[in-house]
Parts: C-alpha cells; structure tokens; sequence
C-alpha cells in the first residue's frame, strides 16, 4: 500500500456520519490532511482556497449535489487534474454512467466496505503519490 502521509484528501457528504467513517478510515492507510465539506458548494469554495489530491463525494446533498461539483472540477483549469471517487447510494447503470461521462476517476456505491474504498484510492491515486 503506497504512503499518504503528504496527500490532502477532501470528503463530501452531508452526512456527518459517513464523514466521520471516511475520516476513519482514511486516518488508518495515514492519509496526511482530511478536509471536509458538508456539500457541493462548500466543497469547491474549500478546494479554491487549499490545494487537494484526491476528492470522495456522495452524490445527493442539496444545494450543490455530487454530480455537479464533479461538472465544475472538472470545468476548472486548476483543478480538473484532481481524482474524484464518487461514493453514493446511486446504483442505476444509468446514474453510474452519467458520473463517469463526467469524469468520475471511480463509483463506490454505499454502504461502502472500507477494503472497496481503499482499494479505488490505491487505483485512482497511483500516479499521483
């Protein structure tokens, strides 16, 4: 497993509960700094005002859901280079379709299993630790 003491990972949920699971587990592989956001459009004011390698969104929050802050990364010169997982209870082919014609790096659906999550972090974070 490659050392994530120096990347900047950046949850999205508006579930605290969830938060607090993704913080656990990324505390155990030692990733660096853990930031969050409690939806889409907190999220991209923190990701302008700090540097992130690695954004974990759930999909459905209000006002800004999942998909559209992936639209805006991905819009935006400084930061469309970041790897984005979404992490969300949308399992529909279709809805899993329309995040990777976004630019979804990875789909984990939930309830997630912490083995899935770090094993997509592993693959979408290779070439960027």
């Amino acid at each position: 497993m490659p050392a994530y003491g120096r990347i900047q990972v950046l949850i999205v949920d508006d579930s605290k509960t969830i938060r607090s699971l993704l913080v656990s587990a990324l505390r155990q592989i030692g990733v660096g700094y853990i930031g969050q956001a409690a939806d889409g459009a907190e999220a991209l004011g923190k990701l302008r005002a700090s540097p992130f390698n690695l954004i974990i969104s759930d999909w459905v929050m209000e006002p800004m859901n999942g998909l559209q802050l992936l639209a805006e990364v991905r819009a935006d010169v400084k930061l469309k280079h970041i790897p984005f997982i979404m992490l969300t209870a949308e399992v529909l082919p279709e809805k899993i379709a329309a995040a990777r014609d976004q630019g979804a790096s990875a789909y984990i659906a939930k309830p997630f299993n912490k083995l899935a999550l770090i094993d997509r972090i592993n693959k979408v974070m290779k070439d960027v630790v």
